[in-house]
């Protein structure tokens, strides 16, 4: 019998990447109840801490957390990716079977190349599974591509913000799932040392996008087309 289709799939160039930048948003598609899927680039073998095989444990537990329907690992080379051909191929068939409407990517810049190089890879095999003659197996193209924008300084405003309040502490808990990446560590990835635990620095970081839309917590995403707007009147977030 075939699955039904994901409404929306988050994909990481690292597991754990998905947890820090949109878990929470994942858990609020989830509770509102969408059916989500998280998607794995790497198993993360080049990280200085941990083990892949740990690494999957905790991705496992935290997929559970955040109630998503499906977590798949692509198996490309950690900190070796490259936007080629094998690659394209390799999405395109997982988007092709999952056949999500909307994708979350990685933001398209980062101090990590496989950041930056992996949110091209997924970009490119969204249009390409688009097309009928492109590879094996029934055309599907996403509707609607957004880049997780947690943790940039270089996007200015984001396009919208994610209330995640009422599921902030299930993320939380989804990323304390990590304790191999972690626990007792003050930086990881594109967030920057504050001095702080570093699952304060996660706190801290959802806490100012929240109070960008006047609520507790929040989550950033960027797109490059223009959102539309049916009503104006009513448009969320006072200005006074």
């Amino acid at each position: 019998m075939t699955k039904p289709a994901l409404d929306l799939l988050a994909v990481g160039c690292h597991p754990d990447d998905v947890e820090l930048t949109c878990g929470g948003t994942l858990r609020r598609a989830a509770d509102q109840g969408h059916r989500t899927g998280i998607l794995d680039l790497t198993r993360g073998e080049m990280g200085s801490r941990g083990t892949p095989e740990a690494r999957a444990a905790e991705a496992a537990r935290a997929g559970d957390i955040l109630g998503v329907a499906v977590r798949e690992n692509v198996g490309l080379p950690d900190a070796h990716l490259s936007n080629n051909e094998e690659a394209r191929v390799r999405v395109v068939h997982v988007l092709r079977r999952l056949r999500p409407s909307v994708v979350i990517l990685p933001y398209f810049r980062g101090r990590h190349p496989d950041h930056r190089i992996g949110s091209e890879v997924v970009r490119d095999a969204c249009f390409l599974a688009g097309l009928k003659k492109y590879g094996e197996g029934a055309a599907h193209r996403p509707r609607k591509l957004l880049y997780a924008a947690s943790f940039r300084e270089d996007i200015g405003k984001p396009t919208f913000v994610v209330d995640i309040t009422e599921q902030f502490d299930r993320k939380l808990a989804a990323i304390r799932c990590y304790g191999s990446q972690f626990d007792e560590v003050t930086q990881a990835g594109e967030a920057f040392p504050t001095g702080q635990p570093f699952y304060e620095l996660v706190a801290t970081q959802n806490r100012h996008y929240g109070s960008l839309i006047r609520r507790p917590y929040g989550e950033p995403f960027v797109t490059e087309e223009t959102m539309a707007v049916g009503d104006v009147v009513a448009l969320d977030v006072a200005s006074f």
